[in-house]
């Protein structure tokens, strides 16, 4: 047995988690900017009613630019490595993003150093700017928003895999579109709403109709995205499987359930 053989499927898990947990986080901390999705394309306001005195448009969290990553990364580790591989990854993510945000809320608290202050006392227009009170403005996130998305992103991520491994039974392995689009619209739904819930219900003082109005436009973007993004998985599996080409039988991931 060839000691690189047998490193193959090591190698591919650890990438494809680095790949993930990288995505996950940035996710996170880019959070904090709305964008418009209109604007930033040149197009009109969508002005979607999509409940009773709740006319929206696609003003979206920069997060979501790059949460296809992970959906693609999601399916690519449960096809190859079953559930316990993204279970894992996902627990050990979510333990990450809590430190992370712990480190930040220390080094927020930092006293700022005097010639920082006074090189960054103004814009490019001249105007007054306080740089430390901008530092911790984008870097803190509120209590509720932090909750919100460790428990929607697990959450999602949990039922992501269970419903792809689902999927992949009731088909015999075949439909690799299907299992992967499913698994992502139905576990997306679940984490659109559990965020905004969590943070603007539980812990803020919207009311439930808004709550709803937004998570179903958030859902409807992650929604295109998942099914755009699904052609993608088919040359991501022929290239794993071409990396693996090599590797005997017992040494390659097994699907678990």
């Amino acid at each position: 047995m060839s000691p690189f053989r047998l490193e193959k499927r090591h190698l591919l898990y650890l990438f494809l988690s680095a790949l993930f947990l990288t995505n996950a986080l940035l996710a996170e901390l880019l959070g904090v900017k709305i964008f418009s999705l209109e604007a930033s394309l040149g197009l009109p306001p969508a002005q979607l009613p999509l409940l009773p005195g709740y006319i929206l448009d696609f003003n979206l969290t920069a997060g979501v630019m790059i949460w296809p990553v992970v959906f693609i990364t999601t399916d690519l580790i449960n096809e190859y490595f079953g559930r316990e591989g993204v279970r894992r990854i996902s627990f050990i993510t979510a333990g990450l993003i809590v430190y992370a945000f712990a480190v930040i809320w220390a080094v927020t608290r930092l006293e700022p150093a005097a010639f920082w202050l006074e090189l960054n006392s103004r814009d490019p227009e001249g105007q007054p700017f306080n740089i430390n009170w901008a530092y911790t403005l984008i870097y803190q996130q509120g209590l509720g928003i932090i909750v919100g998305s460790i428990t929607a992103f697990l959450l999602g991520q949990l039922l992501d895999a269970w419903v792809f491994q689902k999927l992949r039974r009731a088909t015999g392995g075949r439909f690799l579109w299907l299992r992967a689009t499913g698994s992502t619209v139905v576990s997306q739904l679940v984490d659109s709403l559990v965020v905004i819930y969590i943070a603007f219900y539980v812990f803020g003082n919207w009311p439930l109709q808004q709550i709803l109005s937004v998570a179903l436009l958030n859902y409807i973007y992650k929604f295109f995205v998942a099914v755009l993004l699904t052609p993608l998985l088919y040359p991501a599996h022929r290239a794993i499987d071409r990396y693996l080409a090599g590797t005997a039988p017992e040494q390659q991931p097994r699907i678990r359930a």
